[in-house]
């Protein structure tokens, strides 16, 4: 049977496995996901399993966490290759029959991505494998773009958004999401060899990238974490005046997600050097409240009125 063939059975598994790699693999964004409209959830579950392959591929893990089982002699450029490959076989209309690379296809015909896209998020990637280290702010966030940011300009598509500069909203939000997801884990992506904190930062501090988990350096790390959640907080800000442009229900959800992330980033900076003694989340009391808080903003999205996005903060590249 060839893979771009439909079936009903075939489209309940995808479906399933899809809600099961969101599940497992990101406890926020499947809760906030639950809100979208069956249609537009089934894309965006379709489209983070996708996401979500391509990491484990790069990375040799299974939904983030190493997996012996996945460990390979293939060196990570040539998998990310592969995935590259894949990808542009899926975008014409073959794709591998790989559930993630289904799932892409379907995403890709129901909402005609372009295909640069999902290339930029590949590139992101590529940063990993080469072990490419952020000079400056400015650096970091070209990388952000790439594993989050893009992400964000995909999801929103499959939204219904075609206007770039809701498009520029979603971006900032995925960025944001990145920012705070690298404050989060600082010790344990150091721990992996992969250091996302600007140099120029670390030098300022008087950290060596080598020496970042080290105890002595908790104190230093906590203002470095802290100046990561300030830097993501502008992006924050800025995502929220795209939810005015979104369907109702897609609204809520991306204020959800936005205010449970947003909310782990505030308690990095609470916890202070403490804040890698164990790894931050939210509590299922926490999301709920934060989901009603969620539900304010969208309502209050709808009268709202359209502010110019700030000229200071990173531009995504223009598409072709």
């Amino acid at each position: 049977m060839s893979a771009s063939i439909e079936t009903p059975g075939r489209n309940a598994e995808l479906g399933r496995i899809s809600a099961e790699t969101i599940a497992q693999g990101s406890q926020s964004f499947a809760v906030a996901a639950r809100l979208f409209a069956p249609a537009t959830r089934r894309s965006a579950m379709m489209l983070y399993a996708w996401c979500r392959h391509c990491d484990d591929v790069v990375d040799g893990q299974h939904l983030g966490f190493q997996d012996r089982s996945r460990a390979s002699s293939i060196p990570a450029a040539t998998r990310l290759a592969d995935l590259r490959e894949k990808t542009r076989r899926t975008f014409a209309g073959n794709p591998d029959p790989e559930p993630a690379f289904l799932a892409l296809a379907e995403v890709v015909r129901q909402h005609d991505l372009p295909m640069r896209l999902a290339l930029d998020h590949l590139d992101g990637f590529a940063m990993d494998v080469d072990g490419r280290r952020y000079r400056t702010a400015e650096d970091l966030l070209a990388y952000c773009y790439g594993v989050a940011g893009v992400v964000g300009v995909m999801m929103a598509m499959i939204m219904g958004v075609r206007e770039p500069t809701t498009l520029d909203r979603a971006c900032d939000l995925g960025i944001a999401f990145q920012l705070t997801n690298i404050a989060r884990d600082i010790v344990e992506d150091s721990a992996n060899a992969r250091v996302y904190l600007p140099l120029d930062w670390l030098l300022a501090a008087g950290i060596e990238p080598a020496e970042i988990a080290a105890p002595m350096n908790r104190p230093a790390l906590a203002n470095l974490a802290r100046q990561l959640v300030e830097t993501a907080d502008p992006y924050y800000a800025s995502a929220l005046m795209g939810l005015r442009d979104l369907p109702m229900r897609s609204a809520w959800a991306i204020a959800a997600a936005h205010a449970i992330y947003r909310q782990i980033g505030i308690e990095v900076m609470r916890r202070g050097p403490r804040a890698w003694d164990e790894r931050v989340s939210t509590s299922k009391a926490d999301k709920l409240v934060l989901l009603a808080h969620g539900a304010r903003l969208a309502l209050a999205s709808r009268r709202s009125v359209a502010t110019p996005r700030p000229h200071h903060l990173w531009q995504r590249p223009e598409q072709e």
